[in-house]
Formats: structure tokens, sequence, C-alpha cells
């Protein structure tokens, strides 16, 4: 059996693998990520670490899981040291990342969050939750006040349950010492995600004690972002082929891809690492930068999964290697694109070449079941907004309408090759209940429509939008996905 990957095992490495290169010890903890997933370990995480290899050592990343031990369990035998395997075809690198030097659990101790949170060297709270962990309802982007987590999250401030209440105690903790707040960076996909955090706390934080919420609003910032790179999930597989290659185990490795952006707003409530000399790009409006990626990359991502999911596809690169839905992408891309304002420096044309190259990248080994997770929370912002733009232009949606119907057609949990599978979703349930009593194909997207709570008011009223997805839902329900999108 493989000893783990540790401080004490580092040294022992291959000498081809990078390492941190700075001494961990010294380091002080000056960013808390709320989500620490394997999305963050390969993006985020990746730039603390290259400002502490830079000799800036006050951002040392202090992650918490909201929910399971199972990011803790995998780092802490090791120190909080994992690999980041980057793949392109045939070629690999590997990083050892020593930025995150522990993991807190928060259901275990969620006053021990707080108080890390409260720091005085904490300046930067980050967080990647998605979509769910906001609270905030998919067709309104409001606070869900409803929801028995916020509402226990207002019952006791001091014992906070969820991604907006921690971040209204830690600053309510904050604000009794005498500290300014911390900088509040979503990294999620969302759109106008700082908006939007920023909303969901002071919604939470004007319940529990309007003063706070005053003070929130003229001191805190909560800047927009925009985060880019394609993070595979990790299999056993992977795990032991890398503890073949460094002779040691390293069960919290992440893999990705080459390319990674990070677009941040220009503004924050105190101390921040340089950004700009360590490749994040420093903007006053990210929402262009932000409506790209969603409708391009993200959309194409959720098309992709349902569509290529039912027709049997596992792998984001075997859907694009077939031709059809190559082309289908392509459709779908030129619909999205009319509804963009490019800022300058974005190459539309070269962005759409360089994304379907990243979707043919076979070393990521993308699963399509993976970006299928939480559809009710993503569609809105990746599918339904672009189409509600399209209309108001009046133009087509037809390649959008295939994706839409994909997703309704995803919830009956089964393939087209009759393999069956668990919806992954928080609203799993009530599509299920909306689709079970519609015999027809117009009742089912009829039902979604008025009962779901996915489709916003912009579209639900829009009978062009109903009639679109109903007949790409029958051109798929009677013919199959591949006739459909030919």
């Amino acid at each position: 059996m493989s000893p783990r990957l540790s401080d004490a095992t580092l040294a022992g490495l291959p000498a081809e693998v990078e390492r941190p290169g700075y001494d961990r010890a010294a380091v002080t903890t000056g960013v808390v990520h709320l989500g620490i997933g394997a999305f963050h370990r390969a993006h985020q995480a990746v730039v603390f670490d290259d400002a502490l290899r830079s000799g800036d050592r006050r951002w040392s990343v202090l992650g918490v899981s909201l929910r399971s031990p199972g990011v803790r369990d995998q780092l802490q035998p090791q120190d909080g040291l994992y690999s980041l395997r980057v793949r392109d075809g045939s070629a690999e690198t590997v990083r050892i990342i020593g930025a995150v030097r522990r993991v807190l659990v928060a259901p275990e101790d969620p006053g021990a969050v707080v108080v890390a949170m409260a720091s005085a060297d904490v300046h930067l709270v980050t967080l990647t939750v998605t979509e769910k962990g906001y609270r905030l309802d998919p067709a309104t982007g409001a606070l869900i006040q409803t929801d028995p987590d916020i509402l226990a999250d207002i019952a006791d401030p001091a014992r906070p349950r969820t991604a907006p209440g921690f971040l209204v105690a830690a600053l309510a903790e904050r604000r009794r010492r005498g500290l300014p707040p911390f900088t509040v960076i979503s990294c999620d996909n969302l759109p106008h995600n700082g908006a939007r955090v920023r909303a969901a706390v002071l919604g939470l934080a004007e319940r529990i004690d309007p003063d706070l919420a005053a003070w929130i609003a003229e001191q805190g910032a909560f800047p927009a972002t925009m985060v880019d790179r394609i993070v595979p999930a990790t299999t056993p597989d992977d795990i032991a082929a890398l503890t073949e290659r460094l002779g040691v185990e390293d069960a919290g490795m992440v893999k990705t891809e080459p390319f990674t952006q990070w677009v941040i707003e220009d503004r924050f409530a105190g101390p921040r690492p340089d950004f700009a000399a360590l490749g994040v790009q420093l903007t006053g409006a990210v929402a262009p930068w932000e409506d790209a990626k969603l409708r391009l990359l993200n959309g194409a991502h959720s098309a992709i999964a349902y569509l290529g999911g039912l027709a049997g596809h596992d792998f984001v690169h075997r859907v694009v290697g077939e031709t059809a839905f190559a082309a289908f992408v392509e459709r779908l891309w030129d619909e999205a694109q009319t509804t963009l304002n490019p800022p300058p420096g974005l190459d539309i044309p070269a962005y759409r070449a360089a994304l379907m190259a990243r979707f043919r990248n076979e070393a990521l080994q993308h699963r399509t079941r993976q970006i299928a997770m939480d559809g009710s929370q993503k569609l809105p912002q990746r599918l339904l907004a672009t189409m509600a733009d399209c209309l108001a232009a009046n133009q087509g949606i037809d390649a959008l309408a295939l994706a839409v119907a994909g997703w309704i057609r995803w919830q009956a949990g089964v393939t087209e090759t009759g393999e069956t599978f668990v919806v992954d979703d928080p609203l799993a349930d009530r599509l299920r209940d909306c689709l079970a009593g519609a015999a027809t194909v117009e009742a089912r997207v009829q039902a979604v429509i008025d009962r779901s709570g996915v489709v916003p008011p912009s579209l639900a009223g829009d009978m062009r939008f109903a009639a679109a997805v109903t007949q790409a839902l029958a051109q798929i329900e009677s013919r199959g996905v591949l006739t459909a999108i030919g």
C-alpha cells in the first residue's frame, strides 16, 4: 500500500512534478472558501497558490465544506496538499498545490467556521456552492425566505446552515469586533452573481438585524465574476493511475484542462492579491464576459449533457465527435450569439472554435451526467434567458428549444438505449409530479411552464416558446434525438 501525499513525502516525488516552492508554515490564511469542491481546487486555489509562490504570503486558503466531510477527509491526512493534473490529449503535467492548509466541515462546528471568517487576517471569502447553494428562486433570483434552512438561520443566526447564513453571521461578528467586512466573491455560474449574493446576504441580514444590513450595504463589496475551466469528476481509476506515477496516493487530486480564466469586477472592500500579475482579468463590467460564457460554453454543455446523454453517450468528447451533434452545437451557438454584446478582446468566432476544441479533449473524460446535475437551477441562465432575448428580437430558437426539450425528456430517468438513471436535481420530485399526469407532449410542456417554477415570467406567457419546445419534444419522443437534431 502506497503512503499518502503529505509534507513528509513531498521531497520524494518524481523530479518532473512541480512543488509549491514556499514555506507553507509561514503563510497566513487570508481567504476562506465556502464549498471546497474540485472546481475551486482546480481554479481559484491555483491562483492563490501562485500568489504564495510569488512571495505574497497572505493568501493561504481555509476551505469549508457546507455539507459532507468528504474533502476534509481526503485532504487532512495529506496536510492539505493535492495534485493538479492538467491533461491535453496525450500530454499531462502534475503540480502540487499547497494553498489549502485546512478544511472545516460546517455542520460539525458552525461556530468555528464563523470565528475563522471573522479573523482580521481574512480579506476574501470566495464561494462555489452551485446555483442551489444560494437559496435563490431560479425564476426570480430572489432569496427563498420560506426555505427551511433560511428560516433556521433567522431563528439561530449564530449556528448558520446556509452560505448566506455563514456570510451574515461572520460579517456580524466582524462588525461587533470593529473590523471591516471581507470582500465576498461568488465563483458560481450565475448571471450577475455578485449582485445576487449581495441580495441574498442583505435580505437575510435585514430579517436578523436591519442595522447590520445597512452596514453591509454601505461598506461591503460583492464583485461580479466570471470563471472558466472544465473540471471533470475524479474517478478511482484516476487516483490509481496517479499513485502509480507518483509513488504516493493522492485522494484529493483534481484533473482539468490547460485553459483557465477568471474575470473579476474591480470592486473590493479591502486588501487583495495582485490579481492582474497572477493572470486574472480585472474589469469594470463582467456581464459581457459572463453572458458569453454562460450562453456559449454552459448553454452548449447543458444541451450536450441532456441530448447526448439521452442518445447514450457518457462523455462530452463522444457527443461532439458525432457530426450531427457538432453541427447542432454550432446551430445553437448561432442562435445564442445574436444575444451577445462581446467585450473588447473577445473574438466570438475564435472563442467558439476554442470551445469546440476543448469539448473534443478526450483526455478530460468529462461525463454528461455530471453536467446534467441540477438542471432546474442552471437552465434559466444557460438557455432560458437566451431564448427570451432571441424572441424579443424576433429571432429563431429551434436549437435552443431542442436543448430545453432534452432537459424535459431527461426527467423520465431513462435513456433511448433503455438505461435508467436517477435524476439529480433539487426539484426532481416537483418536476416528476408536474409530468406524471400529462398524457400528451403539449400537456407535458405546459405543465413544466406552469408548475415547475423554472420558466421565468417573460417566457411563460410567450406562446412562441411553448410552441417551439412542444415541437422539439415531439420530435425527440417520436423520432429520437439523432433524427431530431439532424
